[in-house]
């Protein structure tokens, strides 16, 4: 019995000494489960937060939506509509219940809002869906009343569950049952938001139109012009834009917008092509050129 315990200590002791804390405390242990908080230097670049705006960063939710490929309601209400100054009135806000995601309200300022989604606030009349730029950065896109009423959904997986119904899942976390036999991976469903009917889907085929949601070419649109297979690999495709610019990028990141070249979604004015440095250079001096600063008012003679 002696020997037991004085083992028993002994393990004690070693256990203290490699651990740095006693098996019956539990100030000094490691958390557990996920990060509550978020460091703003942390935080997606295409937030757009400035790095001396403060140490912490608004962290998203659990939701359809992973955390760097999202925006949460905060920082879409006040950094980017600026209907609110603080968090605090975003939190108002959106406890009024005036925010709405894909046709529901969501009361949570922290919700992620990600790409494709419909927002609507009721009391201004206006719709939004949320886009990629050619930089890789979220762009809140106005939509009329008539678009805002579906969005399009990426399938990622077709099976068949319990009592063989065969039901997809979607980019956005969305279960939809009995699907059409010939939907499969990687195509593109067109989701009623009121009805939760699939009324319509693209194939992904060579020839039809596509916009790039990951990678260095997130943002552009362009037509699929091949897809190699690679077997235990990547799969890449290769598109080319309006302009005549071709490019690869992996299959993963390729999102189906439109049958051929007619998109069934409204994209921003630069329609998805992306400029080169030079290009850049010189759009940005025919605009000033074209809208010169005010000439200074000269100052009043003093008597």
């Amino acid at each position: 019995v002696r020997s037991s315990a004085a083992s028993d200590v002994y393990k004690r002791q070693v256990s203290t000494q490699s651990t740095g804390f006693s098996a019956g405390s539990t100030s000094n242990q490691m958390p557990r489960g996920v990060r509550k908080h978020l460091k703003r230097l942390h935080a997606p670049s295409h937030w757009m937060l400035g790095k001396l705006g403060g140490t912490w960063a608004p962290k998203p939710s659990a939701g359809p939506h992973k955390l760097r490929e999202s925006l949460p309601l905060i920082v879409l209400i006040r950094n980017r509509l600026k209907y609110a100054l603080t968090k605090k009135e975003v939190v108002t806000i959106v406890k009024q219940r005036l925010i709405k995601v894909d046709g529901k309200v969501r009361t949570d300022a922290h919700f992620p809002a990600g790409f494709m989604d419909v927002v609507h606030i009721p009391k201004t009349n206006e719709y939004f869906r949320l886009l990629w730029d050619v930089k890789g950065r979220f762009i809140i896109h106005p939509i009329s009343e008539i678009e805002a009423k579906y969005k399009l959904c990426q399938v990622r997986k077709t099976e068949v569950g319990h009592k063989g119904i065969p039901f997809l899942v979607t980019h956005d976390g969305r279960t939809i049952r009995y699907p059409d036999p010939l939907i499969k991976k990687h195509d593109v469903i067109k989701y009623d938001l009121e009805t939760g009917k699939i009324t319509d889907f693209i194939k992904f085929e060579v020839g039809n139109l596509c916009l790039i949601t990951g990678g260095r070419n997130r943002g552009r649109v362009g037509i699929i012009e091949n897809r190699e297979r690679h077997p235990g690999g990547f799969d890449i495709v290769h598109v080319k834009d309006s302009v005549g610019n071709s490019f690869a990028t992996r299959l993963t990141n390729v999102f189906i917008i439109g049958k051929g070249t007619k998109s069934l979604v409204t994209l921003p004015k630069r329609k998805g092509v992306k400029l080169t440095i030079l290009e850049e250079k010189e759009r940005l001096k025919n605009r000033d050129s074209a809208h010169p600063p005010a000439a200074a008012a000269p100052a009043s003679a003093t008597a």
